[in-house]
């Protein structure tokens, strides 16, 4: 934890409203190989590479019953039944008295990112800049927003997340091309619990 600092540059934001119907029960509980939950693990992985966490969880959301782990700040989002952009833009207007200058928008479903990866995006944080990640080819989680766009995605609404505003200020955008498919890889499904392998 040493190499973080005291204010954070950029913070990890951890969306995890959704409802996952496809998944036929609350995918956030579902237990990975290693005994935690999906969601528990990748907040976890999130405090390694971020000083600053937060996860936006539904408004009737428990979040003790979620093991969501200390020091991860809660944020609820009073629209996620209208989905991912009102969680979206709930999570960014959390940040508004934040000194950092970008948020890392991480899914609450994608437990195989690296912290290596994690640090890796982080150092490319700026506030005049977006960050996407890719692995083969694929756009992948997560994407880092500098401060600049942060207005823009809180007026995100519905179910539209924030690709349109990456294509609208592609000249701001910085890929980095990265090894890890933990970035592409979600999970939908039960049988999605054990990671893939690389093709």
């Amino acid at each position: 934890m040493s190499e973080l600092h005291s204010t954070p540059d950029c913070i990890g934001l951890v969306l995890a409203a959704g409802y996952g119907q496809r998944f036929g029960s609350d995918k956030r509980l579902a237990k990975l190989a290693d005994g935690n939950s999906l969601l528990a693990t990748i907040l976890l992985r999130a405090q390694e590479a971020f000083s600053d966490v937060r996860v936006v969880l539904k408004a009737e959301d428990d979040a003790q019953a979620l093991a969501i782990p200390p020091g991860v700040q809660l944020v609820r989002a009073a629209h996620a039944k209208q989905g991912m952009g009102s969680s979206l833009a709930a999570g960014i207007q959390s940040l508004a008295h934040s000194q950092a200058t970008a948020v890392a928008v991480l899914l609450g479903d994608m437990p195989w990112i690296s912290v290596a990866t994690l640090r890796q995006l982080r150092a490319q944080a700026h506030a005049e800049h977006i960050v996407v990640a890719y692995c083969e080819g694929q756009r992948g989680h997560p994407v880092l927003f500098g401060r600049r766009f942060w207005p823009e995605l809180m007026q995100l609404q519905g179910d539209n997340g924030a690709k349109g505003l990456i294509a609208t200020h592609a000249q701001q955008v910085i890929e980095v091309t990265l090894a890890d498919s933990g970035i592409l890889q979600d999970v939908d499904k039960p049988a999605d619990l054990s990671p893939r392998a690389s093709s």
